[in-house]
């Protein structure tokens, strides 16, 4: 296994583009760990609290899962601290392998890939609009990304954390807010290309504010952003989350992988 990844790494998820959006992206980064040999393994993490991305093709056998597990396990990644994101096959193989040696592991989330071709305009208006955050926003900004990952349990981090990526995010020019008619920061989303896709992401409107169409317009005119830059908008969502899914699909979002974490 070699500790870089290339142009072949890159070729491989082509064919899983969409349920490995994310290891494309991370793997040509800063990573912790990078494992490759370029033809059926990729092994990708950044470190605590983010989940172990592991690719392999829809066709790996038993002695390939094998040698996932096994190098996971001489990483020391088979631990409470680490979760991965693998498709249901690998994850079988974790499930029953780790009972052998003692220890469980379960899935912790099923999750959809979608991508959004053909934008549907919702039917509900909500009130208010969408806004662009700036510099002024990066306080708020950090308090919607605290709230959205203590509700979705997972990648938690400290505020200083929160703030090093929303200070990203906004010079990014890709972060949006949606205020209703008063003012009030009601809803998040942003999105994030790499390649020709862009992944909708950080969508989260406030407990008071839910039921009133905030989420379902800004994921509408933030993936129209996304697509008028030149971008196919993909997202991922929790599969057990019916009332979310049926949001993005009301505005033309489409399933087009699954895949899952397991921890």
């Amino acid at each position: 296994m070699d500790s870089f990844v290339d142009e072949r790494d890159y070729k491989l998820l082509e064919s899983d583009k969409y349920t490995f959006f994310v290891l494309k992206q991370i793997m040509g980064g800063n990573v912790k760990l990078l494992l490759s040999d370029h033809e059926r393994l990729i092994i990708c993490y950044t470190g605590h609290p983010f989940p172990v991305w592991i690719w392999t093709p829809d066709d790996a056998s038993g002695e390939e899962m094998e040698k996932a597990y096994k190098l996971a396990k001489e990483n020391e990644l088979l631990s409470d601290k680490c979760s991965f994101n693998v498709k249901y096959s690998l994850a079988e193989y974790f499930i029953k392998r780790s009972n052998e040696d003692g220890f469980s592991m379960k899935i912790s989330i099923n999750m959809y890939a979608y991508d959004c071709l053909n934008p549907v305009k919702p039917q509900e208006k909500a009130d208010g609009d969408i806004h662009l955050c700036k510099a002024e926003d990066l306080d708020e900004l950090v308090s919607f990304m605290d709230m959205f990952h203590k509700e979705i349990g997972i990648d938690q981090q400290d505020i200083q954390g929160y703030q090093s990526e929303a200070k990203t995010f906004i010079e990014a020019g890709s972060m949006y807010f949606w205020k209703d008619a008063e003012g009030n920061s009601v809803a998040s989303c942003k999105y994030a290309p790499n390649g020709d896709m862009a992944s909708i992401n950080l969508v989260f409107t406030r407990p008071e504010y839910r039921r009133k169409y905030y989420a379902e317009n800004l994921v509408y005119q933030v993936t129209m952003k996304a697509k008028e830059a030149g971008f196919v908008p993909m997202l991922y969502t929790n599969a057990d989350y019916e009332a979310s899914n049926a949001c993005y699909e009301k505005i033309g979002y489409v399933i087009r992988g699954k895949l899952c974490t397991v921890g």
